[in-house]
């Protein structure tokens, strides 16, 4: 790089951090750490309507939660602050008396209403409806008149007649826009407030921006900040436009395809990882066919020449699936801190657990997290080991409890359980398996309704591990409650009815 790499995310806060913005984020800062660059935080918060002071707070902690870190920003400084736009008034200001000292801006007295005419007028004749200029050559005693009338002037950047901007971009290659579709453009509102072509060009440069990456739905605003930088005599820096995020349908992504804040994503249960090597794979590719990357490697491996020119696809269930992966892979400990306040909050979990609690949560977390992709799934998936449950599976019971043989088999269950010594998973298989012999019956014929007896599900873990960490007790319990319940529901329909292979040996399941 023939200067240091400085790139930045600049967002307005105006809502929460969606993928889109990770995207963006995750970009620069692949791009500044490879390069050993600086990546810089900056809020365009100068429109009070839109902008809310809260937002920022828990926007900085998204990006912190995500594992991403910032070397200058409204929270740390640096030497080019301050990091908000809201603060740096006066330097729009005398940029702004610059230009129009210069002649290269001029103060536009035009009403909303006015403007609005016009545009209908230029639509109606077949024309860009751009600005037409009219107030290019107020004279001094014009612009009085209008001042007298009350009208507080916008200041619009005037641009040449005629020609083309040209944008050389790294993802796009050069783009070239035609001057007549653009017009002379406002820079500055009535209200002295500068607008984003603006103040994101002063900012850029003053802050010494080398790269300037971003979604390409802001491509169409590159050739406006490219006239102003030119209007500026200020070289501008380079752009990478990074294509679109889309849902599955091609269309806008939204809350309906599962997009969602980062925040919601938290709740729901992802890691951070996991969201980080999706959201690279949007629109990025290492050069081969691998999906799962660390950090490092991203930083190794990112360059524009792999980022793809064509619209990413959102998939919220690739992303869980991803997550599953890093769910097995972590740290059994760290997921099982991560899931103990989840426990509580669902009410399965007093307190917090420790010695011979604490190793059983953490049997329990590591069997049932090879099943599931989120930690709230985890949880849902884990709720029988804490507490009991109503209702048992519809399709378990008229597989498993609907045969003649259901009754004998719970109660052989339970008799055998009751004398297993030690309360081990190696102890328990033992028994079952040595039951399933003593019976002449397949193997299946003795897991499957323990399982939905000690469970109330079909799938889960081992039922071997199911069946140690529920607990002995509880154990027995919830097989004597289901053989009370299958004899009540063959008595309210009346008869034993004999399911599928109803007497036979069965399969060795």
């Amino acid at each position: 790089m023939s200067q240091p790499v400085r790139v930045r995310y600049a967002p307005s806060p105006t809502g929460y951090l969606h993928i889109g913005g990770v995207r963006t984020i995750l970009f620069n800062w692949l791009f500044a750490r490879k390069h050993g660059g600086r990546f810089i935080l900056r809020f365009e918060d100068t429109d009070p309507e839109r902008s809310r002071d809260e937002l920022i707070a828990p926007m900085l902690e998204s990006i912190r939660w995500l594992g991403l870190d910032w070397d200058e920003g409204p929270d740390v400084g640096g030497p080019y602050g301050p990091y908000r736009q809201s603060q740096r008034l006066d330097l729009y200001r005398e940029t702004l008396d610059r230009l129009l000292a210069a002649g290269k801006a001029y103060l536009c007295y035009c009403t909303p209403e006015e403007l609005a005419a016009e545009r209908e007028r230029a639509r109606a004749a077949g024309r860009p409806a751009v600005y037409s200029g009219r107030c290019r050559h107020l004279t001094p005693a014009e612009r009085r008149r209008f001042e007298a009338e009350g009208r507080r002037p916008a200041v619009r950047l005037r641009v040449p007649e005629g020609g083309q901007v040209v944008v050389h971009d790294l993802v796009k290659g050069e783009v070239a826009f035609d001057v007549a579709q653009i017009g002379d453009f406002i820079i500055a509102r009535a209200d002295g407030m500068p607008v984003y072509n603006f103040a994101v060009v002063v900012d850029d440069h003053h802050m010494a921006i080398s790269h300037v990456i971003r979604g390409d739905e802001h491509l169409s605003n590159t050739p406006k900040q490219l006239l102003v930088y030119r209007a500026l005599g200020w070289e501008p820096p380079q752009f990478a436009h990074v294509p679109m995020i889309l849902a599955p349908d091609r269309t806008k992504l939204s809350k309906r395809h599962g997009a969602v804040a980062v925040d919601e994503y938290r709740r729901q249960g992802f890691l951070p990882e996991a969201i980080l090597n999706y959201v690279a794979l949007l629109g990025w590719s290492p050069g081969d066919d691998r999906e799962i990357l660390s950090l490092d490697e991203m930083i190794r491996l990112f360059d524009f020449d792999r980022v793809s020119r064509t619209a990413a696809i959102y998939d919220v269930e690739k992303m869980a699936w991803m997550n599953g992966h890093y769910l097995r892979a972590a740290d059994l400990d760290r997921v099982v801190d991560l899931v103990i306040p989840r426990l509580q909050e669902a009410g399965l979990l007093q307190g917090t657990p420790e010695g011979d609690e604490r190793r059983r949560l953490r049997a329990i977390v590591d069997a049932v997290r090879q099943r599931v992709r989120t930690l709230g799934e985890l949880v849902e998936a884990s709720r029988y080991f804490f507490a009991d449950f109503a209702d048992y599976e519809e399709a378990g019971v008229r597989k498993h409890f609907d045969r003649d043989d259901a009754i004998p088999i719970l109660e052989a269950v339970a008799e055998t359980l009751s004398r297993v010594e030690p309360w081990t998973q190696a102890a328990i298989e033992q028994a079952l398996r040595g039951l399933a012999e003593r019976m002449g019956v397949g193997t299946g014929r003795i897991f499957h309704p323990t399982r939905l007896a000690v469970s109330g599900r079909t799938v889960g873990p081992g039922v071997f591990d199911v069946i140690c960490w529920v607990g002995r007790d509880r154990c027995l319990a919830r097989i004597h409650r289901a053989i009370e319940w299958i004899r009540q529901r063959r008595a309210a329909r009346g008869a034993t009815p004999a399911g599928p292979g109803a007497g036979a040996a069965g399969g060795r399941g």
